[in-house]
């Protein structure tokens, strides 16, 4: 069975390992290097590094017999992308699915475009949890109030910038964040509104808004969008299958 996964997610890396411990190879396509670090050392899985187009994708899977979709929750483009794809090169895919949402208190919007129309009538701080690409949506906002908390690559770095947002602000780490730490960064930037996505026990959801609780901050949570899929169980018994 050659198994092509798409996503350097948690739900990837899971499904590898599951995959690796079963003696499955595998082919796991991620977007940067940092997706590929965190599969080294697996036996039998073999990382592919870039961003790839649907007709690029679509062309590797010829080589492929089964796809599973991994990427992050939000990643809507990509996996419509994944989906066309797979249907041009008539390779069966299953879409795995994260954990169940999260059911916190706070303030709930559909995009960050909302979450930042609505910080606009409202002063303070602003820890922007949501990765680098969201961070376009909040330029228009007073830079020197947020703080964006990214990857340690240069991409992320590049995104900040773009945005305005002064060298001092940027958070670069790699997370996950414990609740101690998320607590902290709170305090040490005077943080009145901490923005999330609902990343459920993977994203480090609960810390976060553990954290944001201790501190007295508000959460502000971007929902997830609809879609259906797989367990990680119903995946593994799938590819399994002969």
């Amino acid at each position: 069975m050659k198994i092509l996964i798409f996503g350097g997610t948690t739900e990837g890396r899971l499904l590898a390992q599951a995959l690796s411990q079963r003696g499955l190879p595998a082919t796991v396509s991620v977007a940067t290097p940092l997706g590929a670090q965190e599969l080294s050392g697996l036996p039998g899985i073999t990382p592919l590094v870039g961003r790839k187009t649907t007709e690029e994708m679509a062309e590797l899977l010829k080589h492929f017999e089964r796809c599973v979709d991994a990427t992050h929750p939000y990643a809507v483009e990509a996996s419509r992308n994944i989906r066309a794809a797979c249907q041009a090169a008539e390779v069966p895919l299953r879409r795995l699915l994260r954990g169940e949402s999260s059911h916190e208190a706070g303030h709930w919007v559909d995009s960050p475009e909302e979450a930042a129309r609505w910080l606009g009538e409202r002063s303070g701080n602003v820890l922007l949890a949501i990765g680098a690409k969201g961070i376009g949506a909040f330029q228009d906002l007073d830079r020197e109030r947020l703080y964006p908390r990214v990857l340690p690559v240069v991409e992320s770095i590049l995104a900040c910038q773009q945005a305005g947002i002064p060298t001092r602000n940027i958070i670069a780490l790699h997370g996950p964040f414990s609740r101690d730490l998320n607590r902290a960064m709170l305090e040490q930037y005077q943080i009145r509104y901490l923005v999330t996505k609902d990343g459920g026990r993977a994203g480090g959801f609960e810390e976060k808004a553990a954290a944001a609780r201790e501190a007295g901050a508000e959460l502000v949570v971007i929902g997830r969008p609809t879609e259906t899929g797989c367990t990680l169980e119903e995946i593994l018994s799938w590819l399994t299958q002969e």
